[in-house]
């Protein structure tokens, strides 16, 4: 018996070319999914179409708001419906409080909050038309725990959770559901350029004694858009290693 069938969904995917991003839109479309990512950069855009020849991609910058609703209608029309939309992208300008400028205020929270929101807001008017749909929001370990030099990113991932659970409550009667994934520190190219010591301090905070890997972001992701989840909604799944248990 398979427990997962993703054969044939129709998946969004913002972020999709790099990190936990990429790992998810590789597992989907190994499981037959049908996946359209977005991404900024077009070399990044290039390697992941030559990489997966079946991926559907599309250059877009998530602070140009007002052609979201736009984004969102093409990406139902590519895949010919909307089954799981999966909030990813996101930016850090990390600064401390007091030196923070309003311009890395206002960035952080128009790509990583206003953006998802936006997404949420659309991709809902077509799923109610389905009568299901399944939206994954990518928050933070840092919204729960707050961090030093990232009041901004973590007023931004705050946001999404607070924001995924009264879109739940709105919509569970649709059969649409919302989570969030809130993972810890994962092995990507930014924790790559962390120095061996912090890197060494970090780990020993973590009960399981290793930092996570994109997979295990990604199986959880693969879980929640799978019928394996069907009775979840409006929950955050956190993926840390026991770095912060709710």
């Amino acid at each position: 018996m398979q427990l997962i069938n993703l054969e044939n969904k129709k998946i969004f995917i913002s972020g999709g070319t790099s990190g936990i991003g990429s790992q998810m839109v590789q597992d989907f479309l190994n499981l037959g999914s049908i996946v359209f990512t977005i991404a900024t950069n077009d070399k990044n855009l290039d390697e992941i179409k030559n990489k997966f020849k079946n991926v559907k991609t599309k250059k877009f910058d998530l602070s140009d708001s007002k052609n979201i609703p736009k984004l969102i209608e093409e990406a139902n029309e590519v895949l010919g419906g909307l089954d799981v939309v999966i909030n990813n992208a996101g930016i850090t300008k990390d600064n401390l409080a007091i030196r923070m400028n309003e311009e890395e205020w206002k960035k952080v929270i128009e790509i990583n909050l206003n953006s998802v929101f936006l997404i949420c807001k659309n991709s809902i008017k077509f799923m109610m038309k389905q009568n299901k749909g399944n939206i994954i929001n990518i928050t933070s370990i840092v919204a729960h725990t707050g961090n030093f030099g990232q009041s901004n990113y973590a007023a931004a991932k705050s946001g999404v959770i607070g924001m995924t659970k009264s879109f739940a409550k709105e919509y569970a009667k649709k059969n649409i559901r919302l989570n969030c994934i809130s993972p810890g520190f994962i092995e990507t190219r930014m924790t790559d350029k962390i120095n061996d010591d912090f890197k060494k301090k970090l780990v020993e905070n973590i009960p399981m004694n290793r930092l996570g890997s994109i997979k295990d972001v990604s199986n959880c992701a693969i879980f929640l858009a799978s019928d394996l989840s069907s009775y979840i909604t409006g929950e955050t799944i956190h993926v840390n290693g026991g770095m912060y248990m709710a």
